[in-house]
């Protein structure tokens, strides 16, 4: 069985920040480095790079990394499932590993808003181009809502107040600030930042004062636009004994749901993933959810059944900012290292774009 035996990522600093000049490969190769260094792996037995991101240009991101990490023999495969691709990337390798196709894999995500390139369709009839925010995430115009508007349409679907959106925000930047000690030991420095750059005394004066993005929706709700990258390293259970700490990916699931709901869609991943582990919520000592939106973090552990004591203990991307491809990741590192402190399964899960929900159970392996 597959194990992941080191998980490492950089800080999550907003957009225009300390990684503004970074491109997804120049984030991705120091933590590609800390990996190998964590467990002292000869780089010529990784077999294969999964690099999950959402904004870059093409060009497989994934060969990029590879290539400044100084893995040419690494072919490298890149992965676009928005938010969900670097959670993904890590499912991915596990089944990679346990098919025979390498010994270890390393997987995850890295991600650019800063960097990000101007999209355009080509020129209409008076020849000038037509840029885009964003590509469609359904065929369907009518099921494929602006992300923002579709959390406010969840919040008052579920009754939710603003106040409770800024209250959830403010109490994941509190988890965060408690936890900054912690959440450095998975921290690789980079450009001198060794902290998640975003997190701060949120109080409910300054919430308020956030402008509003959608409805109910305020900008203390949502998850900043962020650069940053995270990885696992995953390799044979034959290999375990380069770390002290392996961790076991017991199942995965990953859904379509109703892309007009996108917010909704780990509910079901959390179903599917919890009855294929044999557990139930309670059996679960880590959960880490994804705060895109407060809204969207509060339906998915009210819907999902998830002891609130046990999610998110160290903060979430409320307090740290949305590198969309790598958040997956940042999730199971983060889960990584809360199971060396409170052994059990751990469950990671995020929604994405399109209505995509994706879920990991992760178990300390012994």
């Amino acid at each position: 069985m597959a194990v992941i035996i080191a998980a490492r990522r950089t800080a999550v600093v907003p957009r225009e920040g300390a990684f503004s000049t970074l491109q997804p490969h120049e984030l991705a190769a120091p933590v590609i480095a800390a990996l190998l260094r964590d467990t002292g792996l000869n780089p010529g037995d990784i077999g294969q790079l999964f690099l999950a991101n959402a904004l870059g240009g093409g060009g497989n991101p994934a060969r990029m990394a590879a290539l400044f990490s100084g893995l040419g023999h690494v072919s490298g495969l890149s992965i676009d499932a928005q938010c969900a691709g670097g959670l993904d990337a890590i499912a991915m390798a596990a089944a990679w590993v346990d098919a025979g196709f390498a010994r270890a894999v390393i997987a995850g995500g890295s991600e650019s808003f800063s960097q990000r390139p101007l999209r355009a369709t080509q020129p209409g009839q008076d020849g000038a181009p037509r840029f885009y925010t964003r590509p469609p995430f359904s065929p369907f115009p009518e099921q494929d809502p602006d992300l923002t508007v579709a959390a406010d349409h969840l919040a008052r679907n579920l009754g939710l107040s603003r106040q409770e959106q800024d209250d959830f925000a403010i109490e994941s930047h509190r988890k965060a600030l408690a936890a900054r000690d912690v959440l450095r030991t998975e921290i690789v420095s980079l450009q001198d930042v060794d902290q998640d750059a975003f997190t701060r005394r949120l109080t409910l004066k300054t919430a308020s004062r956030s402008k509003s993005l959608s409805g109910s929706v305020s900008a203390a709700a949502t998850a900043v636009e962020a650069d940053g990258a995270a990885f696992c390293l995953v390799v044979s259970d034959d290999m375990r004994a380069l770390a002290d700490h392996a961790v076991s990916i017991r199942a995965h699931a990953s859904v379509g749901a109703d892309s007009a709901v996108p917010g909704m869609a780990p509910v079901a991943a959390i179903k599917r993933v919890l009855a294929a582990s044999t557990l139930t919520p309670n059996d679960l000592n880590t959960i880490e959810v994804m705060e895109a939106y407060a809204a969207q973090a509060i339906a998915c552990i009210r819907l999902g059944h998830l002891p609130e004591d046990r999610t998110n203990v160290s903060g979430g991307a409320l307090s740290r900012g949305h590198p969309i491809g790598a958040s997956g990741a940042i999730l199971v590192c983060r889960a990584f290292h809360e199971l060396t402190r409170r052994p059990g399964p751990a469950l990671c899960t995020i929604a994405a774009a399109g209505g995509i929900g994706s879920a990991l159970v992760l178990e300390t392996s012994v």
